[in-house]
């Protein structure tokens, strides 16, 4: 097994580098919105969910979400990185790494996704459209891409100066420089939409800010959509050749390989069963109402396989030496052993981890057990009242 030219790959449970830094192991926690910062602060329960899966053994748990700016947070109980939340997130990465694991902050700008009722500021897009919360975005002028792209740089240097070791660029599931990248979404005819080469250029001179901003003590990698799972989006070939391009670039560490669209199609993402139900429970009135008309489209359902999106993934593989960090359904010890040994450098999880934070420790101390996850994904309403396995304790 390699890892790159001439290189040895280390087992689940070595050290293994990620660009300047050594992590203990090969798993890391990957970002799934925690719902745990009210009015936009660091909480006592925001620190102690990253601290229980620290201490349950990953190598490195990724805080989401934090916004660059404040018309990108997802609403106005999103993080936005600033000398605001400085003091907070420097407690939060300071007990992570007194639990043994290395912090990683997803920075992105929600974009479209965001819920500009709840931020009281317009959201952006590349075209004009609805956005998440029902209401029209505003196409983003060029003034306002210079502007968010200084905001990156700015994030990235708080979130060195809080502590993290890492940086991860959201650029998936139609936030903001997803969007731009989706022939969909992106209707633009200046410099900024059109052929992928210039669809790419906003977030490509934003991954170069964001290592300006963060310097080289840091890793820097990014969250990358394949495919945003509806008729017309991002998909694999434009996806390859774009992170052909950020390869060249020479400014990430790694990829993180995901997709879906929070805008169209989240269920591509996380797969298993469709918590609807529990999800128009979340919604005021009418939204509750249209939802039960549209709920079905929006919240489509596939089965759930482990290991989802290694197939789409083994492709980008083949086409990069960029190292890949692979997400989607990992929940047994033997996924992780054959995706290392197939070439992806590492593995991250997250529904897995939200049931049993312990997994990863108890795998390294030789239990070869499955993941008790039964993907039925009544977690991602409780985003709203904090993200947790809501089957703990019922005996299922």
């Amino acid at each position: 097994m390699t890892d790159g030219p001439g290189t040895v790959l280390a087992p689940v449970f070595g050290e293994a580098r990620l660009g300047p830094l050594t992590l203990k192991n090969r798993i890391i926690k990957s970002a799934t919105f925690e719902g745990a910062a009210p009015r936009g602060l660091v909480s006592d329960d925001l620190v102690a969910f990253h601290e229980r899966v620290a201490r349950g053994g990953v190598a490195m748990t990724t805080v989401a979400y934090l916004a660059v700016s404040p018309e990108g947070r997802t609403d106005r109980h999103c993080i936005l990185l600033g000398p605001g939340s400085l003091e907070g997130l420097s407690r939060l990465t300071a007990t992570v790494h007194d639990a043994g694991a290395l912090a990683s902050a997803q920075i992105g700008h929600a974009g479209p996704v965001a819920n500009s009722k709840s931020n009281r500021v317009a959201s952006l897009s590349p075209s004009r459209r609805f956005g998440a919360s029902g209401a029209l975005t505003r196409a983003a002028t060029d003034d306002e891409i210079a502007r968010i792209t200084e905001d990156y740089r700015a994030g990235a240097a708080t979130a060195v100066e809080a502590g993290f070791d890492c940086i991860e660029i959201h650029l998936g599931h139609n936030y903001l420089l997803s969007s731009f990248l989706s022939p969909r979404l992106n209707k633009r005819s200046d410099g900024w939409g059109g052929p992928l080469e210039r669809r790419a250029r906003f977030p490509r001179q934003v991954v170069a800010a964001v290592r300006e901003g963060a310097g080289d003590a840091v890793a820097v990698t990014a969250k990358l959509n394949m495919a945003d799972g509806v008729p017309g989006g991002f998909d694999v070939p434009e996806s390859i050749e774009f992170a052909r391009m950020l390869e060249a670039d020479g400014h990430l560490d790694a990829l993180e390989l995901t997709g879906g669209s929070s805008l169209s199609n989240p269920m591509y993402l996380f797969r298993g069963d469709a918590p609807r139900k529990e999800f128009a429970a979340t919604l005021p009135q009418p939204m509750r109402l249209g939802f039960s008309v549209v709920g079905k489209r929006f919240m489509k359902e596939y089965p759930f396989e482990e290991g989802y999106f290694r197939a789409q993934a083994r492709q980008f593989l083949d086409a990069l030496d960029l190292p890949l960090i692979l997400l989607g359904g990992v929940n047994r010890l033997d996924t992780v052993e054959s995706a290392l040994a197939e070439g992806f450098s590492f593995v991250a999880m997250a529904r897995a981890l939200l049931r049993e934070p312990d997994l990863v420790e108890r795998w390294a101390a030789g239990e070869r057990v499955d993941g008790a996850c039964i993907h039925c994904n009544r977690c991602m309403p409780s985003i709203y009242s904090g993200t947790r396995c809501t089957e703990i304790g019922t005996g299922a």
